[in-house]
């Protein structure tokens, strides 16, 4: 091929995510190759993601998505909020939870060590309306982790802080230069205020002969330096139950602890080198992420010595950036809901929920059972999320982002939710003409309550408003077109379930519209697909 055409390839695989969207040209969100399409009985509520780009970018080769950042899409694919540019760094954790009874989104942003899965930086929350309410950071002078955000009460939030710190690490096979290890940290915060109400350090209650990784360089890290600690425990999640005890994950151990909320002391071990129950069948689990206490399972007639929880099983361990050496304990990923008895001390495996691809995610990931009984399972490094019914058959499955942008997406939790999204900032207008008329685009970033977009010719010093027409919503961006030309002015207004108008655009003048170039016979355009965009004719009013 000519380096010619290898430009212009390249070129027209970098522009896949152009043209989605004529009011918004700014925005390149990621397309879902969805695989598996929702079936009835998938959970209500829309998709939450964050996806990155796991490789980084050189002169000749780009992935992953051109935008990274928070996202909501619906099940078929069609945008309805993107955070790009609202979360200004890196982000990641994507979720939407209550704060103090109101419903919120929250995310972790700050600096990302792709290397060693790592983040620094904090938390931030967003309203209904997508505005900053609250930014948080860890407590006790130290720098949040990109690993947890979890909301355990009312006004209160665990997070994960990655803590390096200088020890004599010669009885764990390390020399006399190797003296940094992670003191792996969580904490639960006061959200309003940001006061530090517990803290718990590993190696204050976790030998390092515990990890299953030892100190090395490529994996969990060589200790010759601070940035290069031994991450020998490596949480990355925590829970909270009712009567105040916490459930942590400890990826690089296998195993998941209970710690007491009074003490700090461990209550139990779950898989491991310790573990203190006898696993039934396909419970062992390894490097698994996203444990969570799951009480609403538990049954009437079973006593305090039960107890579920669910996790997310990567059984494999590999860097984000791909450079390190990759380990596995098992042929795929895959969540599960385990049943714990600390009578008997005996672990059975509920259900499993495994990918319909095969996947292996060698990082990130994450399980949501949701009120439904149904699971969604994140594969994290893989990219993908699926959706499977209470007994495992799969029911939506996607990958996050396609064609050439998709080689390398990667995506550390995926969840669904209900979500009421009230956009602050006005919806985005644009009117193009062509030789067949004019045709008028609408779209309101994160906006969830519009069903029917109204449009008018406004005319006059006044802006006196002339009905051009009117179409029903079916996705992110919706037009009309008007066979006439000359439509120098236009306004939109949106309009709700009950007839109710939101919010109207400001008037914008029409404008000549520029088509796709069409692709030369060598380097062939590339289809886009899922462009989904509704539409109506009028004649001349």
């Amino acid at each position: 091929m000519k380096p010619s055409i290898i430009a212009a390839t390249i070129i027209l695989q970098l522009a896949a995510a152009d043209w989605q969207y004529k009011s918004r040209p700014d925005l390149a969100p990621p397309r879902l190759n969805i695989t598996i399409r929702a079936a009835p009985n998938v959970e209500k509520g829309y998709v939450f993601v964050a996806p990155f780009a796991a490789y980084p970018d050189t002169a000749t080769e780009q992935h992953g998505p051109r935008q990274a950042g928070p996202y909501i899409f619906r099940d078929d694919g069609e945008l309805v909020w993107s955070g790009y540019g609202i979360y200004s760094i890196w982000a990641t954790n994507f979720q939407a939870g209550k704060w103090k009874g109101k419903d919120v989104l929250f995310s972790f942003e700050g600096d990302h060590n792709a290397g060693y899965g790592h983040g620094h930086g904090h938390t931030t929350i967003l309203d209904q309306h997508y505005g900053t309410i609250r930014e948080l950071r860890a407590g006790n002078h130290k720098l949040t982790d990109k690993h947890e955000f979890h909301i355990v009460s009312d006004n209160t939030a665990a997070i994960e802080v990655y803590q390096p710190t200088a020890r004599d690490l010669i009885p764990w096979g390390a020399c006399p230069e190797q003296q940094w290890i992670v003191n792996a940290i969580f904490q639960e915060l006061d959200i309003t205020t940001g006061e530090l109400l517990f803290e718990w350090a590993s190696l204050d209650h976790v030998s390092p002969d515990e990890s299953v990784l030892p100190i090395t360089t490529g994996q969990a890290g060589s200790g010759y330096n601070s940035s290069d600690a031994w991450d020998y425990f490596h949480i990355n999640s925590v829970d909270k139950d009712a009567n105040g005890d916490y459930i942590i994950s400890a990826r690089d151990a296998c195993s998941v602890h209970k710690i007491n909320g009074t003490d700090g002391s461990i209550i139990w071990r779950l898989d491991g080198k310790k573990s203190s129950f006898t696993l039934g069948d396909n419970v062992t689990f390894c490097f698994q992420h996203h444990a969570r206490f799951q009480p609403q399972l538990k049954g009437t007639d079973e006593g305090d010595h039960i107890e579920y929880i669910s996790l997310y099983d990567n059984s494999a361990h590999g860097t984000e950036d791909g450079r390190g050496t990759e380990v596995h304990t098992a042929p795929t990923s895959s969540s599960k809901i385990i049943r714990l008895d600390t009578k008997s001390w005996t672990a059975v495996l509920v259900q499993g929920f495994y990918p319909p691809d095969n996947l292996r995610s060698k990082s990130q990931g994450s399980t949501q059972v949701l009120s439904n009984g149904n699971v969604i399972s994140n594969w994290g490094s893989e990219g993908a999320l699926t959706e499977h019914d209470s007994k495992g058959n799969a029911l939506f499955h996607a990958y996050i982002d396609s064609g050439y942008l998709g080689l390398g997406v990667q995506n550390y939790r995926g969840f669904r939710y209900n979500w009421t999204g009230l956009p602050n900032e006005a919806p985005a207008l644009v009117a193009l003409e062509n030789d067949e008329g004019t045709t008028v685009y609408v779209s309101w970033n994160g906006d969830t309550e519009t069903v029917i977009w109204r449009f008018y010719a406004a005319t006059g010093r006044r802006g006196v408003r002339s009905l051009l027409g009117e179409a029903k919503r079916t996705g992110f961006e919706t037009s009309l077109k008007v066979k006439t030309k000359g439509v120098l002015h236009v306004v939109a207004e949106a309009v709700d379930a009950n007839g109710k108008v939101l919010r109207s655009t400001g008037i914008v003048k029409s404008e000549p519209e520029v088509l796709p170039a069409k692709a030369g016979e060598d380097a062939p355009a590339i289809v886009i697909e899922g462009e989904r965009q509704a539409s109506a004719e009028v004649d001349e009013l």
